[in-house]
């Protein structure tokens, strides 16, 4: 599990080049789909997809479940 502040090339090339959501990002760069994260938050997939939107303003509880999710520091979605 990566717990320290390390931003993979991929991720940091979606979130900027493709201007991707950080969330979206690093779901993506795990391998993982919008249904299993979902699933794992207790919310649905289309609640999931609207969290992932480049304009979503997540409070820093949510940040931090979804963090905790991907096996990631909440500061890794924050940059």
């Amino acid at each position: 599990m990566l717990k320290n502040n390390y931003f993979p090339d991929s991720v940091v090339r979606m979130h900027i080049l493709e201007e991707m959501s950080l969330p979206r990002a690093w779901r993506e760069y795990k391998g993982l789909t919008q249904a299993q994260v979902a699933e794992k938050l207790g919310i649905s997939q289309p609640a999931m997809a609207q969290m992932e939107r480049p304009d979503a303003n997540l409070r820093k509880k949510t940040l931090k479940k979804l963090a905790d999710v991907l096996g990631i520091t909440f500061e890794q979605l924050t940059m």
